[in-house]
């Protein structure tokens, strides 16, 4: 079960100043993907990355699948910008938008792949009528919009349900993921990590981050 799990390290815990010198480090210490946080002070109450940074992490990371997570309000607007930045995947917030089904084939015309992410109160049955449209559903396991919060504890239930309602799916989590957590989300059913402050705020840097991580779910 373990070789499965994929490590997704969120630059939203990077020392900005260093950016493309972390990201490549991640590349070096085996990193699956890299999760750009897209934050419109709206959605959520927080502002962050748009499209150029989608190209800076690109740039540094040139073979290596790059993730979008858009927590923003009305994310059709800006699925092909960063489609176009360098986006493989692209995950919109079933919460964002009353243009969901439109929202999740723009993003398919763009060349990406599409995922959804919901909430800690957005209940599993909202991904019933887009399942046959995603290829993953990102669980969040605390409220977007900070990083370094507690894992709600409640979360691994809720995966299992997803797990249920959508098998052929990867299951991806997001939120106070470190090896602690990873082993209870990943027995529930995750396979995609996306860790922050456990790879880019280890103490032994991030290389021994991604080693722990991997270590506590091996």
């Amino acid at each position: 079960m373990s070789s499965h799990v994929r490590v997704v390290p969120s630059i939203l815990s990077a020392d900005l100043a260093r950016l493309g010198e972390q990201v490549r480090e991640a590349v070096a210490a085996g990193a699956d993907r890299i999760q750009v946080d897209v934050m419109d002070g709206h959605f959520v109450p927080n502002l962050t990355f748009g499209p150029g940074v989608v190209a800076a992490v690109r740039s540094a990371a040139p073979g290596l699948p790059i993730e979008a997570h858009l927590m923003v309000e009305r994310p059709e607007q800006f699925v092909r910008a960063f489609a176009e930045a360098g986006a493989d995947h692209i995950l919109v917030q079933v919460e964002s938008t009353t243009s969901l089904y439109r929202t999740v084939h723009a993003i398919a015309e763009a060349g990406a792949t599409a995922g959804l992410v919901l909430n800690p109160a957005t209940p599993v049955e909202t991904l019933r009528e887009l399942v046959p449209y995603v290829r993953m559903v990102n669980v969040m396991t605390v409220e977007p919009g900070f990083g370094g919060q507690r894992f709600i504890p409640t979360s691994p239930d809720k995966i299992r349900r997803v797990r249920a309602l959508a098998p052929e799916l990867d299951i991806e989590v997001d939120g106070g993921i470190d090896e602690r957590t990873a082993p209870l989300v990943v027995e529930a059913g995750a396979r995609l990590l996306v860790a922050g402050s456990a790879v880019f705020a280890h103490p032994g840097g991030v290389a021994a981050g991604i080693r722990a991580l991997r270590d506590s779910v091996g």
